[in-house]
């Protein structure tokens, strides 16, 4: 396929592997039984992966309570009342804070790829999350002994050594999960919020080669779970021009739900650089309506017209299921929708003659 093709990460649990975690966390099942339903789950979601065409799969993030707190699995000095976020329906999700230094990762995300190998020989996407979300858990009245600057040291290695993992086991992609970036326009409207998160991020990128950048993508968009978002009020031009600063190869933007995607499409054609490619969105997630190929297939060809083609993908919007707790979106249907994906991005293909 001429137009790559990717998910984003995240696929709805198994209602067997949901079950077994309320039966760990009740105490009525051993760990011994919970890893073996982790595995269980991994399988599947690959093989039903491959089922659907897709050139690049994942594990869907089985194993991670959720897209941005994986990181925190195991430590001692976390605490449950940090930052809280809404979304448009009223529902909240609330951050962990850190109530003393210093700060490390209880896993890294290598370990998600080396685990997911064991399962396929395709090429591997992984998510991880972004230096600047994580930094929402150092609290604000401060942490005596251990300063917000040496936190964000010790923060930055540590998000290089997850995206350094990913790249070591293998995995063709490595996608910085940025959904935070449209909800920093949404608290800070001066914007040095999101100028802090542009500063903060690409001081990871700094790490790597122009070569290992090229394997490395930020993905935007504006929040997603149970079926609401936290801030799609925001106008993309409020933030897409920052966007292009980062010093990533890939960019992977929410597109099938914004309501005037042709003023977005616009402003990517001014602003994107030569080695940059970006995943348009073609899948809204929060739909349960499965799309058409064809539908997929004219979004692909509306972006074509503002994007180069050699430098244009597709992707689904968000994750279906960041949070581990979030059934809105049933199993079958996300793999339904990816394979309307795979086929319409052919389709695309050759229409473009590409």
């Amino acid at each position: 396929m001429s137009i790559p093709t990717e998910s984003i990460g995240s696929i709805p649990r198994p209602p067997q592997l949901l079950d077994a975690l309320r039966e760990f966390r009740a105490g009525h099942l051993s760990r011994e039984r919970l890893d073996a339903c982790y595995d269980e789950a991994i399988r599947d979601t690959i093989q039903r992966f491959e089922a659907t065409g897709s050139p690049v799969i994942s594990d869907g993030e089985q194993t991670k309570s959720s897209f941005a707190t994986y990181p925190l699995q195991g430590l001692s000095n976390i605490v449950q009342d940090g930052v809280v976020i809404t979304f448009a329906d009223g529902h909240t999700r609330q951050m962990p804070k850190l109530s003393a230094g210093p700060f490390q990762y209880g896993i890294h995300a290598g370990a998600y790829v080396q685990a997911a190998k064991r399962y396929t020989t395709r090429p591997l996407k992984q998510a991880v999350i972004s230096a600047f979300a994580l930094s929402l858990i150092y609290p604000q009245e401060g942490i005596a002994g251990y300063s917000r600057e040496t936190f964000l040291d010790d923060l930055v290695m540590e998000t290089v050594a997850d995206i350094r993992g990913c790249l070591e086991q293998g995995a063709h992609h490595v996608q910085i999960d940025f959904t935070e970036r449209r909800l920093s326009v949404k608290l800070d409207p001066s914007k040095q919020l999101l100028r802090q998160f542009i500063d903060l991020n690409n001081r990871v990128l700094e790490h790597f080669t122009p070569e290992q950048r090229q394997h490395i993508g930020v993905h935007t968009c504006p929040g997603g779970d149970h079926d609401s978002t936290h801030s799609a009020e925001v106008d993309y031009a409020d933030l897409l021009p920052s966007l292009f600063q980062l010093k990533a190869g890939n960019i992977y933007m929410q597109m099938a739900s914004e309501k005037n995607p042709e003023h977005v499409l616009a402003i990517i054609k001014e602003h994107i650089r030569p080695n940059q490619r970006v995943f348009v969105g073609v899948i809204d997630v929060l739909n349960p309506e499965v799309e058409e190929p064809e539908l997929v297939r004219d979004r692909i060809l509306r972006a074509a017209e503002y994007i180069p083609v050699g430098q244009l993908g597709s992707t689904d919007d968000c994750g279906f299921s960041p949070f581990e707790d979030d059934t809105s979106t049933g199993r079958d249907t996300a793999f339904a929708k990816i394979r309307a994906r795979v086929i319409g991005t052919e389709l695309a293909a050759k229409a473009l003659n590409c």
